[in-house]
């Protein structure tokens, strides 16, 4: 064998060679496998402290909502079926999503994860104390592909500052009133002032910028691809850092010296000079003028008296009322305590959904038998695919407030109860195997809500 062959076969066996033995780190090559002397620990993994909440040893197919918020130690058991958990675990969590630690006997295997707390996001922080935001997308909910969504928080004075995106941002104010602007491709500008329960649209490629007034605000934006990250947005900060000087003073017709002390970099969301009062001083217009009418980019949804019906309310706001906003169609909705969204799906369109207020749950249903059901709170994200039915049922002792959004010309679903109502009740009576009473009773119009 020649002199690097055996050089080669040196350094083989220096890789595979063991680690220098250290009985402080490693263990006896006799703890591996079967050993007469083995040592086995003995106790009672069953010997748990624990008490059931009200239902839990009803039949696992009833499924009525389970309340863990005062259970001391809850565990996954359904009526005859689970067993009990000694841990190791988070009980903080088994408390919030009792339908996770204890579904229904209706669930079957797994669906897509259609919940998602905005609470588990990673919060941007802005400069000086100016707000933050917190966003949910793919990253977070991979199977969410259809619409993302982040929620912003501007300070008095604070903006959210110049820039744009590649996908449409619709947005829902939650709290307190904005200065919202924007500059059209042929130069026609728009601003307005927004608050609790307004809605904008800009569509993608729009040039915008939010400013904060009086007490500040808060906003849920909405956006047309789940990809989206606020991370990749166009700004303004940006183009100047990373644009020649020379090029930009020859394209705005100033001296370079004007961009000595331009930022280095984004800003994102920074405190700023308050916006006058009187919004006219901030009503710039061109040659172009101004957009209005069905051109504008804002809706005074707060203004639209919401229609009520037996278990709560709902208004909708889409395309037909507010065209600009193409493809996105949202309905607010109410859920008394008790009542129910009625199953229903949509056959258009991915449900992408934010609740503003209350407790509930969901189950989504995904054919032919895939069945998951989940626990919603205030601040949390849900999304159900197209045409994959779901109810919302108010779980708790408050109004559950729900927005709904879809990418759809029309807000529109499908509902069970009609559907099964407007069918020949002899179809439905040699299907479901129901009564002739039973079917009589079911709504040949939409309920939307049900009462409780």
């Amino acid at each position: 064998m020649s002199y690097v062959a055996l050089l080669c076969l040196a350094a083989l066996g220096a890789v595979h060679a063991a680690p220098a033995s250290n009985p402080g780190l490693r263990g006896s090559p006799a703890l591996q496998g079967y050993n007469p002397t083995n040592i086995l620990t003995t106790e009672n993994t069953d010997d748990i402290d624990y008490k059931l909440a009200p239902g839990q040893k009803d039949d696992a197919n009833i499924g009525q909502s389970l309340d863990f918020s005062n259970i001391e130690h809850p565990q996954p058991i359904r009526g005859t079926k689970g067993g009990t958990d000694p841990g190791p675990r988070n009980e903080v969590l088994d408390r919030l999503f009792s339908n996770k630690l204890a579904p229904p006997g209706t669930d079957h295997g797994q669906t897509i994860n259609a919940q998602w707390s905005m609470g588990q996001s990673h919060a941007k922080l802005g400069k000086d104390g100016a707000g933050w935001s917190r966003q949910e997308n793919t990253v977070v909910m991979p199977d969410a592909t259809a619409m993302a969504g982040v929620d912003m928080r501007l300070e008095p004075g604070g903006y959210r500052e110049l820039h744009w995106h590649v996908a449409g941002e619709w947005a829902l104010m939650l709290n307190g009133t904005v200065r919202i602007q924007a500059v059209q491709e042929d130069g026609k500008t728009f601003v307005d002032d927004v608050s609790k329960g307004d809605v904008w649209f800009f569509p993608p490629g729009i040039p915008h910028s939010i400013q904060a007034l009086g007490g500040g605000a808060e906003f849920m934006l909405v956006f047309d691809d789940g990809s989206f990250s606020e991370d990749n947005t166009f700004l303004a900060t940006e183009m100047f850092a990373h644009n020649p000087k020379e090029v930009l003073a020859k394209d705005l017709g100033v001296d370079i010296s004007a961009f000595d002390d331009i930022p280095e970099g984004e800003l994102f969301i920074f405190p700023g000079t308050a916006a006058p009062k009187d919004i006219e001083k901030q009503n710039v217009t061109g040659t172009a003028g101004a957009l209005s009418g069905a051109t504008a980019y804002s809706y005074h949804w707060s203004e639209q008296e919401p229609h009520l019906v037996a278990g709560g309310s709902v208004k909708i706001v889409d395309p037909v009322t507010f065209p600009v906003a193409p493809n996105f169609s949202a309905a607010l909705v109410t859920i008394k305590p008790g009542a129910m969204r009625e199953i229903h799906w949509h056959p258009s369109s991915d449900e992408w959904s934010f609740f503003l207020a209350g407790k509930a749950r969901a189950t989504l249903l995904t054919p032919p038998k895939t069945a998951t059901t989940f626990d919603y709170a205030a601040g949390d994200v849900g999304y159900f695919p197209k045409s994959n039915s779901h109810y919302i049922e108010n779980v708790g002792d408050e109004d559950v407030v729900l927005l709904e959004v879809l990418q759809a010309d029309h807000f529109s679903d499908m509902s069970l109860g009609q559907w099964l109502g407007l069918t020949p009740s002899q179809v439905v009576i040699d299907t479901l195997k129901l009564s002739n009473e039973t079917v009589a009773k079911f709504p040949k119009e939409k309920p939307v809500v049900v009462a409780g």
